[in-house]
C-alpha cells in the first residue's frame, strides 16, 4: 500500500514538472490533443456504423473496397496527428534535462522498437487485418499469434506510444511527453472499447460455423 501511494505521488511529482513547461492554451498543443482523440473515435464510430448498417460495404460495392477507403483515411488522419505533434513540440520549450545525447540515443532507441512493432504487427495482420477489417466482415480464421503478438497484446498501440515517446525524447520535449501520456490513456480506452466488441464479432463467426455444421 506504501509503495502504492509513493508511486502515484512520484508520478504526480512528474506530471507537476512537465506541466510547468507546457503552455495547455496554446494553440498547436490544443490541436494536437483534439487530434489524438479524435483518431481512435473516428475509426470507431465509422467501423461500429459500418457493422451495422453495412452502409460503407454498400457504397464502394464491396467491403473490401470499403475497409480500404477507412484505412486509407485513418493514415491520413494519422499523418496529420503526427503533424500536429510535432509542431506543438516545437511551439514549446525543451526540457534542459534530457537535452543531452544519452537521452537523444534513447530516444532513438524507443523509436526502433516502437516502428519494429508497428510493421511487424501491419505485417502480421495484413491491410484488412489493421484497419478494422472484421467490423467489415473480413474475418481471419483464427487470432493472429505470430510476433510480435505472440510478445505484446495491441503492439500496433503500444509500438506507436513507443515512437511518439522516443520522438518526445529526442526533441527534448516536455510537451511531446505530456502528448504522448494523452496517446497512451486513449490507446487504453480503446482497447477497453474495441476489444469486447471484437471478441463478439468472432463469437457471432464460431456460434454460426457451428450452426452449419
Amino acid at each position: 500500500m506504501s509503495w502504492n501511494i509513493k508511486r502515484l505521488l512520484a508520478d504526480l511529482c512528474i506530471m507537476t514538472r512537465l506541466l510547468g513547461y507546457v503552455d495547455l492554451s496554446e494553440p498547436h498543443f490544443v490541436a494536437a490533443v483534439l487530434a489524438i482523440v479524435f483518431n481512435p473515435l473516428f475509426w470507431n464510430v465509422v467501423a461500429r456504423w459500418e457493422h451495422k448498417t453495412r452502409k460503407l460495404s454498400k457504397a464502394f460495392g464491396s467491403p473490401r473496397l470499403a475497409c480500404y477507403t477507412l484505412g486509407g483515411a485513418i493514415l491520413l488522419l494519422n499523418v496529420l496527428r503526427s503533424h500536429c505533434f510535432t509542431q506543438a513540440m516545437l511551439s514549446q520549450p525543451r526540457m534542459q534535462s534530457l537535452d543531452n545525447p544519452a537521452a537523444y540515443h534513447v530516444g532513438l532507441a524507443l523509436l526502433g522498437v516502437g516502428g519494429v512493432f508497428v510493421l511487424s504487427s501491419f505485417l502480421a495482420l495484413g491491410f484488412t487485418g489493421t484497419f478494422l477489417g472484421d467490423y467489415f466482415g473480413i474475418l481471419k480464421e483464427a487470432r493472429v499469434t505470430m510476433f510480435p503478438f505472440s510478445v505484446l497484446d495491441n503492439p500496433m498501440y503500444w509500438g506507436s506510444t513507443a515512437i511518439y515517446l522516443g520522438w518526445a525524447i529526442v526533441h527534448a520535449s516536455p510537451t511531446g511527453l505530456l502528448l504522448t501520456a494523452v496517446v497512451a490513456l486513449i490507446y487504453m480506452v480503446a482497447i477497453v472499447y474495441e476489444e469486447p466488441f471484437t471478441a463478439e464479432i468472432y463469437q457471432q463467426k464460431a456460434s454460426q460455423a457451428c450452426k452449419r455444421s
